[in-house]
C-alpha cells in the first residue's frame, strides 16, 4: 500500500496515535504535515520522522476547534507542498465527568475539539480536493462512539457525532473521487488514557476478547489502509480496531 507522491495531513500528530499515524503514513512514502495544539512536539515529532524515514515533514500549529486556525494550518500544507491528497482527522481530548459533576465547559471543550475540531479541518481542506478530484479523509472515533463510556457523555457524544459527520460527508463528495471513513479505536494507552483508574482498565480488558490493550501503530495500520488506493471503493465506513471489544 505505497503512497508515494501523497501529500497528508494529520491533526495532533505531536503524540500518541496521532505522531504513530504520521510516522506509518510516512514509512508508506508519503510526505506528512504534522499538526498539533502542542507546536514543540509536533516539531520533535516531524523531524524525527523525517530523519527515520527519509520524507519531508512540516509542523503546525493548530486549535482544531478554529475555523480561522484550520483554515491557516491547510493553506500552509499547501504552500508548502501544493496540494492535500489525505486528511487525517485525530486531534482530540477527554474532560471526564459524571454528567451530574460535569460542567458546561468540560462539555463545550470536548465537542469543540472532537466534533466542531472535525468539521473545521474537513471543510478547510474539501474544496481543494474536491478540484483535484481525489482525497482520503480518515477521521478517528472511538468505541465510546459506538456503545457510550459512563462518565463520558461529552466525549461518547463527540465521537458518535464524528460517525455521522463521517456517513454524511461521504454521502457528498463521493462524486468527486473522495472517501470518508473513520476508524473506531479501542483502549489504547496514551496521554488520553493514562489517568484512568486501575480497576476500570482491567474491566474493560475483561470484555476484550483479545485480552490485551491495543498499540498506537495498530490504530496506524487501519489509517493507512483507509489513506491508500487499495481502498478506493470503500467510503462512508467505520472499522473497530479494538481487539474485538465491540464484536457483533
Amino acid at each position: 500500500m505505497s503512497l508515494e507522491g501523497k501529500i497528508a495531513l494529520v491533526t495532533g500528530a505531536g503524540r500518541g496515535i496521532g505522531r504513530a499515524i504520521a510516522e506509518e503514513l510516512a514509512k508508506r512514502g508519503a510526505d506528512v504535515v504534522l499538526a498539533d495544539r502542542m507546536v514543540d512536539n509536533a516539531k520533535g515529532s516531524a523531524q524525527e520522522i523525517a530523519a527515520l524515514t527519509g520524507r519531508q515533514t512540516l509542523a503546525v500549529e493548530v486549535d482544531v476547534s478554529s475555523t480561522e486556525s484550520a483554515k491557516a494550518m491547510v493553506e500552509q500544507t499547501i504552500e508548502r507542498f501544493g496540494k492535500v491528497d489525505i486528511l487525517v482527522n485525530n486531534a482530540g481530548v477527554t474532560r471526564d465527568n459524571l454528567i451530574m459533576r460535569m460542567d458546561e465547559a468540560e462539555w463545550d471543550a470536548v465537542i469543540d475539539i472532537n466534533l466542531k475540531g472535525v468539521w473545521n479541518c474537513s471543510k478547510a481542506v474539501i474544496r481543494a480536493m474536491m478540484k483535484q478530484r481525489y482525497g482520503r479523509i480518515v477521521n478517528i472515533s472511538s468505541v465510546s462512539g459506538l456503545a457510550g463510556q459512563a462518565g463520558q457523555t461529552n466525549y461518547s457524544a463527540s465521537k458518535a457525532g464524528v460517525i455521522g459527520f463521517t456517513k454524511a460527508l461521504a454521502r457528498e463528495v463521493a462524486s468527486r473521487q473522495i472517501t470518508v471513513n473513520a476508524v473506531a479505536p479501542g483502549f489504547v494507552p496514551t496521554a488520553l488514557t493514562v489517568d484512568l483508574p486501575e480497576d476500570l482498565i482491567e474491566a474493560m480488558m475483561k470484555i476484550t476478547p483479545l485480552g490485551r490493550m491495543g498499540k498506537p501503530e495498530e490504530i496506524a495500520f487501519a489509517v493507512a489502509f483507509f489513506a491508500s488506493d487499495e481502498a478506493a471503493y470503500i467510503t462512508g465506513q467505520v472499522l473497530s480496531v479494538d481487539g474485538g471489544m465491540m464484536m457483533m
